[in-house]
C-alpha cells in the first residue's frame, strides 16, 4: 500500500474522499429506486463534507445535473446490444452488458485508489466488479447489493429460464461480496436474505435503509396541493381516495389491487349488508388513483375492466415530482400492492405525508408498515386478504389521522437521509480505523 493511498483513522466527513459506483444515479439516469439511493447518498455525504466522486454511465441527454453540484463525475461508458432496455431484455443486459460496465467501472475506481485519490469506494450491486476482482484493495469496499432481484430475493417464484439468465450476475454478485469489507442490507426484514444468498462473515453485514429527504418531500407540495388534486376530479371531502404509485409493471400488483377492488365494489356500494359479520359497512364514494407509466398499463387496464371498477379509476400517467407528492397528500390510503419489492421508496414518500399505508410483506416493507400502528400488511399476489385488509382500514378511518402522523415520525426517525448519512459516515469510519490498525 502507498503512503498516499493508506487510510487515516483520524479522517474526518470533510477530508474523507468516497467513490460511489453505481450503473445509474438520479437525475443522470431516471428517478427509480437504485437511481434515487445512489443520488441522495452522493448528495448527503457531499453535504457533510465529503468529497464524492461518482462513477457510472454517462449522463442521459438532457439530464439537469444541477442537484449533483460539487460532486465529480468520473463517466464509464455502457455498452449493451442493440434493442436492449425492451420489455424482456433485461435479464440478457444485466448478465453481460452490465458485468462489461462493472469491470471496466470498478477498475476506474482502483485507479484512483491507486493513485490516492480515494479513501472508501461504495459500490451497488455489480457495478464495482472490478475492483473487486483486484487482488490488493487499498481501500475499504463497502458493497450494497441492493434489492437481491437476481436471486429470487424479493419475489415469490423465477422462472427456471430467468434463473439461468441470471446466472452470471449472481456469480458477479457474490464475487464483490466476498471482496467487501462491508455489506449492506437495506432493510432488518431483509437481512436473514441477503445472509442466505451472501454468505457474509462474522460482522460484514451492516443493516442501513434506504431513505428519502424527508425535507424535500414536504416542500414539494402540501395540504393545498392535495385539495386541487381533489378538486380538479370531482373528489368529496369525505371520499376514500385510493393512491398507487409506481412504474406500471406487473412485479407492482396493481392487477391484484383491481381485482381485491372488484370483489368489494358491491360491498363498499352497500348502506348494509344482511346477515354480514361486518356491521362496519356504510355508503361510501371511492375512487383509485394509478399514478405512473409503464409496459403492463394495457393489461391493468384489462384487470379494472374485468372487475367492473373502471369509473372509479383514475389514470394519472406519468408525473413530475411535484404532481406525485401532491397525489400522496390528496390521498386517504396509499396502497402498495407489489408482488416484490426491495425498499420501496414510493411508500416512505406516501408516509412521510401523513398516510396510513397497505401493503404486502414483500422485500422491506414489513420493516415501515407496521400493523395496529400506521397500515395493514398481506402477503403478496393475494386479492382476497387485500380486499380484507381495504375493508378493515375503511372500518378504521377515524383512527387514519393518528395512524397518519405515526407514518411520519417512522420516517422521520428511521428513514430520513438526516439520520442515514450519520450511520454510513460510522461505518466509514469504521472501516478505515480497523485497516490502520
Amino acid at each position: 500500500m502507498s503512503a498516499s493511498a493508506k487510510p487515516s483513522a483520524a479522517k474526518g466527513a470533510s477530508s474523507l474522499r468516497v467513490a460511489v459506483v453505481a450503473r445509474a444515479a438520479a437525475p443522470l439516469h431516471g428517478v427509480g429506486g437504485l437511481e434515487r439511493s445512489v443520488g441522495d447518498l452522493s448528495r448527503h455525504l457531499a453535504s457533510h463534507g465529503v468529497a464524492v466522486t461518482l462513477i457510472t454511465p454517462p449522463p442521459r441527454p438532457g439530464a439537469d445535473a444541477t442537484e449533483l453540484a460539487g460532486i465529480t463525475q468520473h463517466p464509464v461508458p455502457y455498452r449493451t446490444f442493440p434493442g436492449a432496455n425492451r420489455k424482456g431484455t433485461t435479464v440478457i443486459d444485466r448478465s453481460t452488458a452490465y458485468l462489461l460496465f462493472g469491470h471496466r467501472a470498478g477498475q476506474a475506481a482502483g485507479r484512483l485508489v491507486e493513485a490516492g485519490a480515494i479513501d472508501i469506494v461504495h459500490g451497488f450491486g455489480a457495478s464495482v466488479l472490478g475492483y473487486a476482482r483486484q487482488r490488493v484493495r487499498p481501500a475499504p469496499l463497502v458493497f450494497n447489493p441492493q434489492g437481491l432481484e437476481e436471486f429470487g430475493a424479493t419475489g415469490r417464484s423465477m422462472s427456471a429460464m430467468k434463473r439461468l439468465g441470471y446466472g452470471p450476475l449472481r456469480a458477479a454478485v457474490r464475487r464483490c461480496a466476498h471482496a467487501a469489507d462491508c455489506i449492506i442490507s437495506t432493510d432488518r426484514s431483509l437481512d436473514d436474505t441477503v445472509a442466505r444468498h451472501l454468505k457474509p462473515a462474522p460482522g460484514q453485514m451492516r443493516t442501513i435503509p434506504n431513505g428519502i429527504d424527508l425535507d424535500a418531500a414536504i416542500a414539494l407540495a402540501g395540504p393545498a396541493d392535495g385539495e386541487r388534486l381533489r378538486q380538479a376530479h370531482g373528489i368529496g371531502d369525505q371520499d376514500v381516495l385510493f393512491v398507487t404509485a409506481g412504474r406500471l409493471e406487473r412485479n407492482k400488483g396493481f392487477d391484484v389491487l383491481a381485482t381485491a377492488l372488484g370483489h368489494l365494489k358491491d360491498a363498499l356500494a352497500s348502506s348494509s349488508v344482511p346477515g354480514s359479520k361486518d356491521p362496519g359497512l356504510r355508503t361510501i364514494t371511492w375512487r383509485w388513483a394509478i399514478v405512473g407509466a409503464g409496459p403492463a398499463e394495457d393489461s391493468i387496464r384489462a384487470a379494472v375492466k374485468h372487475a367492473g371498477i373502471g369509473a372509479h379509476v383514475i389514470w394519472a400517467g406519468r408525473a413530475s415530482d411535484a404532481e406525485l407528492h401532491a397525489w400522496y397528500e390528496a390521498a386517504t390510503l396509499f396502497v402498495h400492492p407489489t408482488r416484490y419489492e426491495g425498499s420501496s421508496l414510493v411508500t416512505l414518500e406516501a408516509m412521510a405525508h401523513r398516510k396510513p399505508v397497505i401493503a404486502t410483506r414483500a422485500g422491506g416493507l414489513p420493516d415501515k408498515v407496521r400493523p395496529r400502528e400506521n397500515g395493514w400488511l398481506v402477503e403478496p399476489d393475494n386479492p382476497i386478504a387485500l380486499a380484507g385488509a381495504i375493508r378493515d382500514a375503511i372500518d378504521a378511518r377515524s383512527r387514519f389521522t393518528a395512524m397518519g402522523d405515526r407514518s411520519h415520525s417512522i420516517v422521520e426517525h428511521e428513514f430520513s437521509w438526516t439520520h442515514i448519512v450519520r450511520v454510513q459516515l460510522d461505518v466509514y469510519d469504521e472501516l478505515l480505523r480497523k485497516r490502520s490498525d
